[in-house]
C-alpha cells in the first residue's frame, strides 16, 4: 500500500498537479483511523487513500483544499472534545462515540516554471538562477541550443507557446532585447500566463506594447506587462537585471494572491452542508449518504447519521430550517 502511496504521489507530481498529503499523525481509541494512515488530496477535492471514516474526511478534504489556496501546512484534531490549542485546527467529532484524531496536512505544489522567451545575456543568467533553485526552466528562442542552455529542462526552437502547459505557476519572461520583441511578446499574451515581464526600457516598452495595441491586442491584458522587467533594485548589469526578474517572480510565487486564487477549485464544486444530526460539515459532490425528504436533500457524515434522520426525517428536517 505504502508503494502504491508513493506512485501515486509520483504520477500527480510528474503531471505538475497540485495535491496535499494527510498523514494521522496521532490517535485515541475508540477511531478507525492509526497513526500512519494517508490520504492525497487532489485539487478537485478527492480523496485517495485512507485516514479515518466519514467524520474526519469532509474536514480533511476541506482543510487540505485551503492548504493548497495558502501553501501552508496544518495539524488538524477531530475530536469529541471542544477544547483549543494554539496552532492546531480543531474540529467536533459529534456524530463519534469517542476518540480522537490528529491529521498533519501538507501541501504539495508544482515548481514555479519560467518560461523565458529570448536567447539573450539576461535570459541565460536567468535560467542560471533559476535552476539553481531548482525552478523549471524552458527556453523557447530560434536558434537556442542545449549547448548555450545546458541545464533547461526544455527548449523550444521558435517563439510559439501554444503546445505548453501554463499553469498558475507558470512565468513568462520575454528577453529577446533587439531580437523579435513584438512577435514574442504578442506569444507571451496569447497564454493565460497571470506574469509576463518584459526586458526592454520604459521607452521601448511603450512602443512595442502600443504597436500591440493597435494590433488588436486586449488592452487589459497590455496593461499586464511588468515592463521594465524586475523589483526595482537599481540593477546595472545584465546579471543583476536577471538578478531583480528572480527576486519578482519569488515574490509573485510567495504572495499566495493571483496565483492560489486561480489555483483554487471553483466554489460551486465544493459546495458544503451540514449535517442535521450531528452538525458536521459534509462535501455536497460525491457525498456517500444523502436522503431527500419533501424535495429536499439532506447530507451525513455517516450511515449512523442517515439512519438517525430515515427514523425522525420530519423531526430533523424542521429543525434545520428553524434556524
Amino acid at each position: 500500500m505504502f508503494d502504491q502511496f508513493l506512485s501515486k504521489a509520483g504520477e500527480m507530481l510528474a503531471s505538475g498537479q497540485s495535491f496535499a498529503i494527510a498523514e494521522v499523525v496521532r490517535y485515541l481509541k475508540p477511531i478507525s483511523g492509526k497513526s500512519g494512515d494517508k490520504a492525497i488530496i487532489s485539487a478537485d477535492g478527492t480523496m485517495w487513500g485512507w485516514i479515518g471514516g466519514g467524520c474526519a474526511q469532509p474536514a480533511i478534504i476541506k482543510e487540505a483544499l485551503k492548504a493548497l489556496r495558502d501553501g501552508r501546512p496544518r495539524l488538524v484534531r477531530i475530536s469529541t472534545s471542544s477544547s483549543q490549542d494554539e496552532g492546531i485546527v480543531a474540529y467536533n467529532m459529534t456524530c463519534h462515540s469517542g476518540g480522537t484524531l490528529e491529521i498533519y496536512i501538507e501541501p504539495v505544489l508544482p515548481k514555479p516554471h519560467i518560461v523565458i522567451l529570448g536567447r539573450s545575456p539576461v535570459g541565460r543568467m536567468l535560467a542560471k538562477l533559476a535552476k539553481a533553485i531548482n525552478y523549471t526552466v524552458t527556453i523557447a528562442a530560434p536558434g537556442a541550443d542545449r549547448e548555450t542552455y545546458p541545464d533547461a529542462d526544455g527548449l523550444r526552437p521558435d517563439l510559439d507557446l501554444s503546445g505548453l502547459k501554463i499553469s498558475p505557476r507558470t512565468f513568462i519572461v520575454v528577453s529577446t532585447q533587439g531580437e523579435f520583441d513584438q512577435e514574442a511578446l504578442e506569444q507571451a499574451l496569447q497564454t493565460n500566463s497571470s506574469y509576463v515581464a518584459f526586458v526592454a526600457s520604459k521607452t521601448k516598452a511603450a512602443k512595442v506594447l502600443q504597436s500591440l495595441r493597435e494590433q488588436g491586442i486586449d488592452k487589459a491584458r497590455l496593461e499586464k506587462v511588468r515592463a521594465p522587467a524586475g523589483l526595482d533594485i537599481q540593477a546595472r548589469s545584465q546579471d543583476e537585471i536577471a538578478v531583480s526578474i528572480l527576486a519578482e517572480i519569488i515574490q509573485q510565487s510567495r504572495s499566495r494572491t493571483t496565483e492560489q486564487k486561480e489555483a483554487a477549485p471553483a466554489p460551486e464544486k465544493h459546495a458544503e452542508a451540514k449535517d442535521p444530526i450531528c452538525g458536521m460539515t459534509v462535501g455536497v459532490a460525491g457525498a456517500r449518504h444523502t436522503s431527500v425528504f419533501e424535495d429536499r436533500s439532506f447530507y451525513f457524515c455517516c450511515a449512523g447519521c442517515k439512519q438517525a434522520f430515515d427514523k425522525q426525517p420530519e423531526k430533523y428536517a424542521f429543525a434545520r430550517l428553524s434556524k
